[in-house]
């Protein structure tokens, strides 16, 4: 395939993973967690966090199952977050419950494949493709990987973990951003001249991991919107300090789209 071909597959993945049943769209709440046992809106049972665990008690004729468990739960189970390796994932009815934990807080979210904001999504709106986003890039990593505290969509300042710079040129211009390692390859929080008016107040990229010189490609054609573009129960770091470019980038994602 040539790489607009590619770029056009891309997109469509995009848009079938946020519109999935349990997509970015489907998310209708995060419920951070108290020691003490409490209920959460529209669930049965009584949730609660303690020792790195969302905790739930529930009856049998609550329905509420433990993924890969056949009965329901009955009683009192411990779920472990989506930082571990192998998280425990609840269902009830057709809806998936999904403990999560954040700088030692922890919280249970749900996703609903009735949500309100998946039956009125109306697409993506995205750039044309332009080869001449695409561009090549060196990554430098840090001495040590460090963290810089940056507000968050829901509000809160919280810590993000970076890990080097990439440095590139557009139109002749050189450019620098704060990158953190996402497994192999890199990622970044950017906003940029049509951050807020074209486009949504910041993106996200996704660069391959560098070569063993730091080479690396930024295609700014695969700028894409962050997962609070399509609920606001998602928590979204903004752009770090220097992460904002003067330019326009005209390309990538733009803005979802509602009936």
């Amino acid at each position: 395939m040539t790489a607009a071909e590619e770029w056009k597959q891309w997109t469509e993945g995009r848009t079938a993973s946020v519109t999935a049943p349990h997509g970015q769209l489907a998310l209708t709440g995060t419920y951070w967690l108290d020691p003490e046992p409490t209920g959460i809106p529209g669930l049965p049972g009584l949730w609660w966090a303690s020792e790195g665990r969302v905790r739930v008690r529930a009856e049998a004729d609550d329905d509420i199952r433990v993924k890969g468990a056949e009965e329901a739960v009955d009683g009192e189970v411990a779920l472990r977050p989506d930082t571990v390796q192998k998280p425990d994932l609840a269902v009830l009815d057709e809806r998936l419950l999904v403990p999560i934990e954040r700088e030692g807080e922890l919280a249970l979210r749900v996703f609903d494949p009735d949500a309100p904001a998946r039956a009125a999504f109306a697409g993506i709106t995205v750039y044309p493709y332009a080869p001449e986003w695409a561009v090549q890039a060196v990554f430098t990593p840090f001495e040590a990987d460090r963290s810089v505290t940056v507000p968050n969509a829901d509000g809160r300042d919280r810590p993000l973990a970076v890990t080097g710079q990439i440095a590139f040129s557009l139109a002749g211009e050189p450019h620098t951003l704060t990158v953190s390692r996402a497994g192999d390859r890199l990622s970044g929080v950017i906003s940029d001249a049509t951050s807020g008016s074209e486009t949504y107040r910041f993106r996200f990229i996704t660069l391959p991991a560098p070569d063993e010189d730091g080479r690396t490609v930024l295609d700014l054609n695969r700028a894409h919107l962050p997962p609070c573009a399509f609920a606001e129960h998602f928590i979204c770091p903004f752009p770090p300090p220097g992460n904002r470019l003067t330019i326009a980038v005209e390309a990538g994602e733009k803005q979802v789209l509602s009936r």
